[in-house]
Formats: structure tokens, C-alpha cells, sequence
């Protein structure tokens, strides 16, 4: 019978070795697995992390490869590109950082002690994706290695990291017909086991893959958060009369269909899919987690009250697959397709999704397909990126009929494009009153979508801001300040709710993550758009408004508790809550109460005297905050950027005047104002192509504009609008290292010889 040993202890590893060693290297760092080189320096920012070859080696006995006829190593990850060496005979190179692969031993080289060597490359190139993302690329092995052993006659190892087993149920009229197929060839046993173990259906079928077809008049539905059911299917291969491998693999009997008009139904009732986005990377580890890492993000999505997660942007563990069939979310999965199209890189992106497809098809949280994300930055309409993306949609429907594709498209790419109409169905990423334009934006543009494709489903697949320690009274777009990230996603919120179309709906991003490019908002090296911090320990403002609307727990929380010192008279507090009724004491004394209305947002004014004890009341529930008034704003609330060209505090800004802090499309609306910022404008593109010249990168948030385009289709109201919510600041942060803070200065003040219009 198979064996299966976890093999992440005791493994050398060097990050100068130049070539592959003849014998243990007693002399290279001792390390257990899962591992990155990059946990630190892929998250200080910088752009600068290691990207490199890594080595790993680790010795094997004969007694531990011999345990039946054939043995197999099982890396379950390796970034980005592995190859695989055993006693110095190199056995298999494996493109793609993030999913499942296998390497045979052959029996002739196996001596009394093995040596087994492991390459990690995460170094850039141009045909293995990711290449150009927004989150770093950790480097190691940073999923399980286990060593297989099994007998002659086995399950398929060899096919892309299969399971061996392939589980389709559907239903047909009244009955439920469940097709088991296992991939051998000989005589096996197939079995049905409900989730407390018993076995309710058996059949034996031989030949090659042979398949067992079950028929059941009922079955106990997989039915989402509220009863996530899971039967198990077994295979047991026979020969010579004796059990030579056995596989299973747990699945859910489920109906769904996505309606353009009504968005999306689970087993015949509606289901709204509102939830989030994850990366999985942490502090100091990045993605070399462990099982707990994975239950406690579990735990902490479905707290916020999320039904479904968009696992961006590569194939996530096992262990949070099966986290999610076991507690009934409903997901997105997707390759690392993303930003850049490589015309080298077709072949990748097909090994990458037949990967995807054949190591998760058995999970009914899975629910569609992506095909890629964001990828037309450069244009829609090259031939070479329309070629790649037929090529996936078709393999996907080939080898999975019964789920439907999805491209999470940048807001720039054209809704009447073949890219964009392609997929079965369509989400886009918008950050309307974020990257420019307003908040009110996004339901509009949506509206105009679904008018002119009614028969289209549309979702939204990212949405979102950014959010550190940084407090204000007065939050406007681009202050990093977590009432901002609070006005942003309750707009949002009332927007989505009143769109019930919307087939799914995922928040940019559930946890903060690592992107080493990045230098906004005070700490370089990550993206600040979760709703949790990095390291899971605090939960900001927005992740309380979406537990107050999705999950149905009574609640109650006052927002901005670390917000103390205030200097206005009085002060407006915002309080989430599900409950029907709030009321809101100061210091004891009632401010008011307020009964729910469409949305579970509460706003209070109360005096700002002395220091004052605000206690929100629902119900039995309660929250507790504290305020003080002061006579200075406290400067620990205001975000000062280390190495930035120029601070908030450095700038004009008159009263009735315009400056570099407003919105270009407030500028451009005075006659005056249109001068300076296309003179501005001229600048910057002369200042960007000198840079090139000059061999530098000309950066827009981290991404080099080398092989952006911009298409014809892209300039249109929306980008237009988009464009026009920026100030010319917020520009210069992003094209970091373009303008000097003296000639933002002069900017500035012709900007405040203008009157605001």
C-alpha cells in the first residue's frame, strides 16, 4: 500500500552555492521546510529583494525509498521555477511557483544513502508567471516536500500533480448522477462514503481510467455557509485478488447558475457572493505558512461575514482548499496570468492552468475559473494575448464542464473588447475614489455596463484603498488614514447593496500584504488595502462595516478608537452595528438614539470637551471608545512619508485657491489651471523619456512603464474621470523620483495665484 512521509525536516540550504554538490553539505545553513529567503528583504520595500537560485539538499536512506516497488518526491511548491537532482542526475525542471508537482526515482540509482537536491529560482525572466505583479515574489521551497512510496500498480502520479480521483456530481431532472473516475489501469473498486462514514453505494470497474457512475434519488446538498456537506469517494485498485493503492477525495453535491440580472444562485435560491480577496503571506515567513496560519485566516474571513474569497493571484494550499469545502465558501480560483503578457510565456500559462484545474477539481468550493487578471495594462487587442486567452478558455471548458471561466479585467480595458466578452462571465477592478475619480463612480459604471450588456453577468472583482495608523476629522482620498478607508468602503457597501445584479462582489484585499515595490503611506514594501493587517492582529474600522452588513451576528463597534485627540468643538462618530437600534452615551449621558436604516452605518455628533467616555449600546451589546480635545492636532496622526519629495505640511493651500493637493479635474475646470497642468503634464512625460534615456526605470506605484500602451479604446469617460480625481501630488508619489520637491513647490505656487472655480 501507498505510503505517504512528510520529509520538511533537515535540509542544508545555500543561497552561494554555485553548483550541485556530490555529497551533503555539512557546511550550508541547516533549515526545516517550508522556507523563503526573501520573509525580510521582500518586505521593506525597495524593490530590491533576492531574486536568485536558492539550494536544498537533504539525504535520503534506501530503506525510506524501498518502503514499496516505486517512490516519488511530492513538492507541494517550490517559487518559481525548481529543478530537481538525485545522487547528481538531474530529474525534472518544473516552470510555476505555486502549484503541485512529482519526480519519479528510478530504482537503478537509489544507493544505501541518497542524496536529494533541490534548485529554487525566483530570478526574472520572460516566459514563467508572475513577472509583473503588485506582491512579491518570495523565493524557496515554502510548501510541505513529501516522499511517496507505492506498489506497481498505482494510482497515476506522473499527470500534473493529479489526485488520481476525479469526482463530477450533477443533477439530472430529480436524480443526482455522481461519475467517479479513477486514472490506472486494472480493477477498482469505487465506493461513496456520506460524511459520517458510512458507506451508501459501491461498484468495481476495469480497464483504462475506468469510471463508476452512481445514481441517487437524494443527497444532502453542500449548501454554502449554512451546511457545507461533504460525502468521500474512494478508489481501491486491485491485483492479483490483493489491494495494491487506494485514493479518495472528498466532495459536495451542489446546483449553481449566475444570473446577469440577479446575480448568482446556490441550489435554486439567490446567494449573494460578497466577500474578499487573499494573499496568503505573513511577517517575517511570507508564504512559507504553516496549517495555523491557514485556520486563522479562515477564522478571521468568516467573521467579517464573507461567502465567498477570490484567491488572487495563483494557486493557494491545499489546506485552505479544503479549509473552505469544510466551512462552505465559495471561490475564485485563478492563475498567476497578471499585468505583463509575455508572448514566451503561452506554454506557462497552460502548464500553469492545467495544474489548477486537475490538483482542485474535486472541490465544490471552487466555483469558477480565472483565467487572468489585469493583464491588458498594455492593451487588449494584441493578437498574441487574445491567442492566450482562447487557448485557457477553451481548456477549461475542456477539462471541467461544469464550471464557468472569469477574467478580472483592469478598469482601462474595453467592455465591447473580445477579451473583456470572452470568458462566460466578467468582473472588473475598480478604484473609483482611490487611483482617481470619486466613490460614486463605481455603481454608475456598473449600471452603464449592465444596460448595454443586459445578458452579461458582471461583478466586481477588486475595489478598495489604503489604510495605516493615520487619523483625521476631514479624510479625503489619497490620506492613508483609516476614517477614509471607513467613508471609502461604506459608500461601496450602499453601492453594491442597491445592485443586487452584481454576480460577485470581492474586497481588495482581506489582509495586507507584501509588495516590495511599493512606497505609499508611510511604510514601504506593502499594500495597506486589507481589512486586517499584516500580521492578523488588528482588524481596522472597514473590516466592522462588513461584518455589520454580511454576517448576521449581532454586533456593535464604534469606529476610530485610536483616533483620541481631536480639536474640533464637537466631533462625529461613526458606529457599525446590525442591530435594529443604537444609542450612544458620552461620558454617561445619552447622545441619542438611532434606529436602523437601509445600511448598518450610525453618525453621532458629540461635544469634544475635556476627555470623554463614548460607550455605544445595542440591544445587550456595547462598545467603548475614548476621545480628548486638544488645542494641536497630534502630529502621530499625520502621515509624514520618510524619503518622501514633499510632506502635507510643506504645501500652500490658501483657502478659495487652488494647489498640487487638488483633484487635476478641479484644476483643469479654470482656464489658468489648464495651463499649469499641461505644462506640468509635458514635464513629466520629458522628465520620464530622459530617465529611460538615461538607463533608470521610469516607475508609475512601483511598475515599470516599459511596454505599457495605451490603446485608443482606453481614453474614454471612465479613465477620463478616473484621471481627473488625482491630484497632482498624489501623481508624484506614484511616479516616484520625477519631479524634485523645489519644482513641486513652484507648481504649487502658481497653483495658488488661481481661484478655485
Amino acid at each position: 500500500m501507498r505510503t505517504v512521509t512528510n520529509i520538511n525536516k533537515d535540509w542544508a540550504f545555500s543561497l552561494s552555492a554555485k553548483e550541485i554538490p556530490s555529497s551533503f553539505p555539512a557546511d550550508w545553513d541547516e533549515l526545516n521546510l517550508p522556507f523563503t529567503w526573501n520573509g525580510k528583504d521582500g518586505q521593506d520595500g525597495g524593490n530590491n529583494y533576492l531574486r536568485t537560485k536558492g539550494y536544498f539538499a537533504k539525504t535520503l536512506t534506501k530503506e525510506e525509498l524501498t518502503a514499496n516497488d516505486i517512490a516519488y518526491i511530492e513538492f507541494q511548491a517550490v517559487n518559481s521555477t525548481a529543478e530537481v537532482f538525485f545522487n547528481g542526475k538531474k530529474l525534472t525542471t518544473h516552470h510555476g511557483g505555486y502549484s503541485t508537482f512529482r519526480v519519479k526515482i528510478d530504482n537503478a540509482d537509489i544507493k544505501d544513502e541518497n542524496l536529494l537536491v533541490v534548485t529554487a529560482d525566483n530570478s526574472p525572466n520572460d516566459f514563467v508567471y508572475p513577472q509583473m505583479a503588485d506582491f512579491t515574489f518570495y523565493g524557496g521551497i515554502y510548501r510541505d516536500v513529501n516522499l511517496i512510496t507505492v506498489n506497481k500498480e498505482h494510482f497515476d502520479l506522473d499527470y500534473y500533480g493529479t489526485p488520481g480521483i476525479k469526482v463530477t456530481p450533477e443533477k439530472d431532472g430529480d436524480k443526482w448522477e455522481i461519475e467517479v473516475e479513477a486514472f490506472c489501469e486494472g480493477e477498482v473498486k469505487f465506493a461513496i462514503y456520506d460524511a459520517e462514514g458510512n458507506k451508501i453505494a459501491e461498484k468495481t470497474e476495469s480497464g483504462k481510467n475506468p469510471e463508476a457512475e452512481f445514481e441517487f434519488d437524494t443527497v444532502h446538498l453542500w449548501d454554502g455557509l449554512s451546511d457545507p456537506y461533504l460525502y468521500t469517494a474512494e478508489a481501491v485498485l486491485i491485483a492479483d485478488g490483493e489491494e495494491k493503492d487506494r485514493v479518495t477525495a472528498r466532495f459536495g453535491c451542489r446546483t449553481f447558475n449566475i444570473d446577469p440580472e440577479k446575480g448568482f444562485f446556490l441550489n435554486g435560491r439567490s446567494y449573494p457572493l460578497r466577500g474578499v480577496s487573499r494573499h496568503q503571506d505573513r511577517p517575517d515567513i511570507g508564504n512559507a505558512l504553516l496549517p495555523e496560519h491557514h485556520r486563522e485566516d479562515i477564522d478571521l474571513i468568516l467573521e467579517v461575514g464573507a461567502t465567498t474569497i477570490r484567491l488572487a493571484h495563483y494557486q493557494h494550499s491545499q489546506v485552505f482548499y479544503d479549509l473552505c469545502d469544510e466551512k462552505g465558501l465559495v471561490l475564485w480560483a485563478e492563475i498567476p496570468y497578471i499585468s505583463k503578457h509575455m508572448k514566451n510565456g503561452i506554454d506557462n500559462t497552460v502548464s500553469q492552468m492545467t495544474e489548477l484545474v486537475t490538483q482542485n477539481y474535486n472541490h465544490p468550493s471552487i466555483f469558477v475559473w480565472g483565467l487572468s487578471n489585469e493583464i491588458s495594462m498594455g492593451g487588449s487587442a494584441d493578437e498574441s494575448l487574445l491567442k492566450n486567452h482562447r487557448i485557457l478558455n477553451d481548456l477549461c471548458h475542456k477539462m471541467d464542464k461544469t464550471r464557468p471561466t472569469v477574467v478580472a479585467a483592469v478598469t482601462m480595458a474595453e467592455i465591447d473588447s473580445e477579451y473583456v466578452q470572452m470568458p462566460d462571465v466578467i468582473s472588473y477592478n475598480h478604484y473609483f475614489g482611490w487611483y482617481g475619480g470619486t466613490t460614486d463612480m463605481n455603481g454608475p459604471w456598473f449600471d452603464d455596463f449592465h444596460k448595454k450588456y443586459p445578458g452579461r453577468a458582471i461583478g466586481i472583482s477588486e475595489y478598495g484603498c489604503e489604510a495605516l495608523n493615520w487619523h483625521t476629522s476631514k479624510p479625503t482620498q489619497g490620506d492613508y488614514t483609516e476614517e477614509y478607508q471607513s467613508f471609502y468602503h461604506e459608500e461601496l457597501i450602499k453601492q453594491i447593496a442597491d445592485r443586487p445584479y452584481l454576480w460577485a462582489t470581492h474586497v481588495w484585499n482581506m489582509f495586507d500584504f507584501a509588495a516590495d515595490a511599493r512606497s505609499e503611506g508611510g511604510e514601504d514594501g506593502m499594500n495597506h488595502k486589507g481589512l486586517v493587517t499584516f500580521d492578523r492582529k488588528y482588524k481596522k474600522d472597514s473590516f466592522y462595516a462588513y461584518k455589520a452588513w454580511l454576517n448576521p451576528e449581532k454586533m456593535v463597534h464604534i469606529c476610530s478608537k485610536r483616533y483620541i485627540d481631536r480639536v474640533e468643538d464637537e466631533t462625529r462618530v461613526t458606529v457599525y452595528s446590525n442591530c435594529d437600534e443604537v444609542e450612544l452615551f458620552a461620558n454617561g449621558v445619552s447622545v441619542g438614539k438611532q434606529k436602523k436604516g437601509k445600511y448598518p452605518f450610525f453618525y453621532f455628533n458629540v461635544k469634544n470637551v475635556g476627555e470623554t467616555t463614548l460607550r455605544a449600546v445595542a440591544g445587550e451589546l456595547s462598545d467603548e471608545a475614548v476621545i480628548r480635545k486638544v488645542s494641536e492636532p497630534n502630529p502621530d496622526y499625520i502621515l509624514k512619508e520618510e524619503g518622501a519629495v514633499i510632506n502635507w505640511f510643506e504645501i500652500d493651500a490658501p483657502d478659495g485657491y487652488l494647489s498640487i493637493n487638488d483633484p487635476l479635474g478641479d484644476i483643469w475646470a479654470t482656464a489658468k489651471g489648464k495651463i499649469v497642468l499641461l505644462g506640468t503634464v509635458m514635464s513629466l512625460l520629458k522628465k520620464m523619456k530622459a530617465k529611460k534615456a538615461e538607463g533608470g526605470k521610469a516607475e508609475v506605484a512601483g511598475f515599470d512603464t516599459e511596454g505599457m500602451k495605451v490603446s485608443k479604446g482606453m481614453i474614454n469617460k471612465t479613465t477620463i474621470g478616473m484621471l481627473m480625481g488625482f491630484s497632482i501630488k498624489r501623481v508624484c508619489m506614484m511616479a516616484k523620483g520625477i519631479f524634485t520637491k523645489e519644482e513641486l513647490l513652484d507648481i504649487n505656487k502658481k497653483l495658488n495665484k488661481i481661484k478655485k472655480k
